[in-house]
């Protein structure tokens, strides 16, 4: 029996972008296609659940960010969120992706916005579940960890916290699950994996200090024209994102109609209650044909 990694990775690819090599996932598929866009600290596997409950109805497309998953990162990547949005934006060129609904999770929703504002021709619909607005940026859940990377002790303190798998996952990864038992010890691995060499995790903690409000309070003009029709699918449970932020991003884009509340799911109930999040992003989809 394939495991969940493996039945995904069957539909891996890679592409030259202009802002770097890609990895991404791609069922592939006629119809207009589903961009799927992860945060922070994890990767295309985000989504894994999702694109089975699509299985053979969307083309279901996934890149994995840079410094994350398959896809690497040069000494000199752009880790703000417009060079992550340009990257997104590069790799829809590359596979000539247009009229998609894309939807985002956690810093993906922070690159999703960015993206909207700065290409809405390519967008079909949006669809943001927990993630950064305004001036939330970092969320205060996550201080700590981008102190220590502005201080530049990550990186040395990093490669040993995540050398024991299943004692750093539930470190990591115990408070963005409401069961950790959800998130296979194989793919926490691949999540980990930025910050097991003291090298990536120099790159980690550029890539954590390349976060600023400013940026996305920089396209809050263009958030406010958005027409995009967009949906909002949050989780009640997360101490990063709280539930006001999905009403002020509801409140700010003029596509945006309703909240869809996931009781008590947390940051990355994308994975934990795929079905939840499908079920309405279908609502979504079918009211937009």
């Amino acid at each position: 029996m394939l495991s969940e990694m493996e039945r995904l990775d069957k539909y891996r690819c890679q592409v030259h972008t202009r802002s770097g090599p890609a990895s991404y996932i791609d069922t592939g598929g006629t119809g207009r296609a589903v961009l799927f866009v992860h945060g922070v600290g994890s990767s295309s596997y985000l989504w894994r659940h999702v694109i089975d409950q699509l299985d053979g109805q969307r083309r279901c497309v996934a890149f994995d960010l840079p410094l994350h998953g398959s896809t690497p990162a040069a000494a000199d990547q752009d880790f703000s969120l417009p060079g992550l949005a340009r990257f997104l934006a590069d790799g829809c060129e590359a596979l000539g992706l247009t009229d998609i609904d894309l939807v985002a999770n956690d810093t993906g929703g922070a690159i999703a916005q960015v993206f909207a504002v700065g290409r809405p021709e390519r967008l079909h619909t949006l669809a943001l579940t927990n993630c950064e607005a305004h001036d939330n940026v970092p969320p205060k859940a996550l201080l700590p960890v981008v102190l220590l990377a502005r201080m530049g002790l990550l990186a040395r303190i990093a490669p040993r916290m995540v050398r024991d798998t299943s004692r750093a996952r539930k470190r990591a990864f115990g408070g963005v699950y409401q069961d950790i038992a959800n998130l296979p010890e194989d793919i926490a691995r691949v999540w980990l994996a930025p910050m097991a060499t003291a090298e990536s995790a120099r790159q980690g903690q550029r890539l954590l200090t390349s976060l600023h409000a400013r940026d996305l309070m920089a396209i809050e003009p263009g958030l406010a024209r958005l027409q995009v029709p967009t949906l909002i699918v949050w989780g009640t449970g997360d101490t990063a994102f709280r539930l006001k932020w999905a009403y002020w991003l509801r409140d700010t884009i003029p596509g945006a109609t309703d909240v869809v509340e996931i009781e008590g799911a947390r940051l990355f109930f994308p994975d934990e209650r795929a079905a939840e999040l499908t079920a309405a992003l279908r609502r979504h989809w079918d009211a937009h044909q």
